[in-house]
């Protein structure tokens, strides 16, 4: 079977704090709404992503790499399967107070489940919109439990104000959450292990308030204080009619920003690091393009084989994403 780029379908989460931006701005259909967020690459059961071209349209991802498992490339860590998670979330709404365990809790705790790092890339935020980071000094769990039976844990809380185009590093272990009016594209470890701390008193649809998992975020949280997160430094390459820059980089992925302004360009120049050979992640952030004949566009993603040619043209912004 050829080796070919594949246009992702994603994934829908109607969570209560979304909004309807993914539909009108990135081109999201669904019925589903509140939008709260799209999954848009995926092997993870609580929500897979589906081909949709080629040869293997209609097939979910997993499926696919479970029966090309070179797809995935070289790179060690491939014996634990796919190893990234994409999403687009839309935070009208602000979310939980919340902290991701690791690897190794998660992996003794929660039934053979990954723990989870993520990375934030702000796609917009409106005017003094914030994101919870870690603490703001340090603390204990004591401290941190009497404030979440008072309803008062903010005071202990980092609080981040943020712009379009900032990056996050959310580490296991912190505590954090996504503020109102916030609209962000993460990409995590393949995981959906979240522990929530509190949630406002808020309600679902059926009046019902959403689960706490405090004794488990107790476990895993750490009390230390985290101060601001810093910004990588930022530096364009350019090439042929791509310009690229550096985001991000930890364990299971590294991220870049891609910008392309061109008739048409080869991509297979793009500088990394790593000498694994490893599968691309192409999600387009703003602008349309066309890849091998198909048409990209603003929201699209895009997962292309490790050890895979393919060509560009258009005009269009990525985050390029490998293992």
């Amino acid at each position: 079977m050829k080796k070919e780029p594949m246009i992702l379908r994603p994934a829908y989460k109607d969570y209560l704090w979304g909004g309807d931006r993914l539909k009108s701005e990135f081109n999201k259909e669904t019925d589903i709404s509140p939008l709260a967020e799209s999954w848009e690459c995926s092997v993870h059961p609580s929500g897979e992503s589906i081909i949709a071209n080629g040869d293997f349209s209609g097939m979910s991802l997993k499926e696919v790499l479970e029966k090309h498992p070179d797809f995935m490339g070289t790179h060690p860590d491939r014996k634990f399967g796919f190893p990234i998670l994409v999403k687009l979330i839309d935070a009208r709404s602000k979310l939980s107070v919340q902290v991701h365990p690791d690897d190794e809790y998660a992996l003794a705790n929660e039934n053979g489940e990954h723990g989870k790092i993520e990375m934030w890339y702000v796609l917009d935020a409106a005017p003094g919109s914030e994101v919870i980071y870690g603490f703001s000094h340090d603390t204990d769990e004591v401290k941190i439990r009497r404030s979440i039976e008072k309803g008062n844990i903010e005071k202990y809380l980092n609080k981040v104000k943020v712009r379009k185009d900032d990056v996050l590093l959310v580490k296991p272990g912190m505590v954090h959450a996504i503020g109102d009016g916030v609209l962000i594209a993460e990409i995590q470890e393949s995981s959906d292990l979240t522990y929530r701390l509190f949630d406002y008193d808020r309600t679902d649809i059926n009046g019902k308030k959403r689960e706490l998992h405090i004794d488990k975020a107790m476990e895993t949280l750490s009390f230390e204080r985290t101060g601001s997160p810093r910004q990588p430094l930022r530096v364009l390459r350019y090439k042929n009619g791509c310009a690229t820059e550096f985001l991000c980089r930890c364990k299971y992925f590294e991220v870049h920003r891609m910008l392309i302004n061109t008739v048409e360009s080869d991509l297979s120049f793009v500088d990394y690091s790593s000498d694994e050979l490893s599968f691309r992640i192409l999600l387009c952030i703003e602008g349309d393009a066309e890849m091998q004949s198909e048409s990209i566009k603003k929201g699209d993603c895009v997962f292309i084989p490790a050890g895979t040619d393919f060509r560009i043209k258009g005009k269009a912004e990525f985050l390029d994403i490998r293992a």
